[in-house]
């Protein structure tokens, strides 16, 4: 078991030779939600004669509202098992399996691109991921992007806006905190924040869109890895709507990770099938892949239905969007830190 704490060169050097691999299996994603929510992490590696042969990031999240699990990885969209064959595969199940025991969780859960355990439960159809690989020409990419939405990007740049990049997430975080509660979804801990830019250093960037003013409209917090660009935690302002800010700024996003650090895919991330965020996605051009999230669940257990479309939850969402923004952001985190 790695202690994500100490020295993790060993981990993170597997991680980045992985094809299969992401910027959430680093060791870093587990160090910041350890660090900012207090979940125990159990980082679990199978070795053959001294050298790592596969791996899997556990995060324990244990909740009153939502029972116990173990997640790969929570708080990511991916993360599920790295391993060099289906040998060590089924020894790192093996040990997955008396971990699930030990702790008494109601489920593992494995948020895979792609499937790994044929004979696991998995939930179907319902996110999707979105990936898509990037001309070194900048003009190519504008080009490749649809006409409505090339439409939106060319309104935006009228307005004259600029993308800076901010050294800390202080304005990212008003912006984000509010569209999240304008969705009705918990905030997470400002504290996540922080200890995801202090882990990743100088492959966390965190890119702001700016009237002529300075006012910010919209702001992004986004992960490099290899030759990756990937977009996570993103907000905006009543605002940015009105100036094309979220279009403007996913475009400068784009531009930037293809001129200053040379990448080559844009990871898009997921989004729940036949949502808002899902079409605005396809409108850009990417192509959706449905992801494969498996289960092993406690003996009798049921998949769980953690997620905004169950039926159970809508009063509290809407509840929530009506909260004033200084009490979601205190009660928020509360909640939040459960959901994985």
């Amino acid at each position: 078991m790695l202690d994500i704490f100490g020295d993790c060169a060993k981990w993170d050097d597997y991680v980045q030779r992985h094809p299969a691999a992401t910027v959430y299996h680093l060791s870093a994603w587990g160090r910041a939600v350890s660090a900012s929510m207090g979940h125990k992490c159990y980082y679990i590696t199978i070795e053959d004669q001294g050298e790592i042969c596969a791996l899997v990031p556990l995060i324990h999240v244990s909740s009153m509202l939502f029972g116990k699990s173990l997640i790969s990885v929570a708080f990511a969209t991916n993360g599920g098992p790295l391993f060099d064959n289906a040998a060590a595969l089924e020894l790192l199940d093996a040990e997955c399996r008396i971990l699930s025991e030990k702790l008494d969780v109601d489920y593992l859960e494995c948020r895979n691109m792609d499937v790994v355990h044929q004979d696991w439960p998995r939930k179907k159809d319902m996110y999707s991921s979105f990936r898509k690989n990037l001309s070194a020409d900048n003009d190519v990419n504008m080009k490749e992007i649809p006409r409505k939405q090339r439409a939106m990007v060319r309104k935006a740049i009228k307005f004259d806006l600029r993308a800076v990049v901010d050294p800390l997430p202080n304005r990212l975080f008003s912006m984000y905190s509010e569209s999240v509660r304008n969705l009705g979804s918990p905030v997470f801990p400002k504290k996540l924040f922080y200890c995801l830019k202090q882990e990743y250093g100088e492959n966390c960037e965190i890119l702001t869109v700016e009237t002529p003013e300075g006012k910010p409209v919209s702001s992004v917090m986004t992960f490099y890895f290899r030759d990756e660009v990937v977009p996570y935690y993103g907000g905006g302002t009543k605002e940015a709507r009105g100036l094309a800010a979220n279009d403007f700024m996913y475009w400068s996003l784009m531009a930037h990770a293809v001129s200053q650090r040379g990448c080559r895919i844009f990871d898009f991330g997921r989004s729940k099938n036949d949502s808002g965020a899902f079409s605005f996605k396809k409108n850009w051009g990417f192509e959706p892949k449905a992801l494969h999230y498996e289960f092993l669940l406690k003996a009798g257990g049921e998949l769980p239905d953690i997620n905004p479309l169950n039926p159970k939850y809508q009063m509290m969402i809407k509840i929530w969007k009506k909260l004033p923004l200084p009490i979601a952001n205190i009660v928020g985190p509360f909640i939040s830190k459960s959901l994985g």
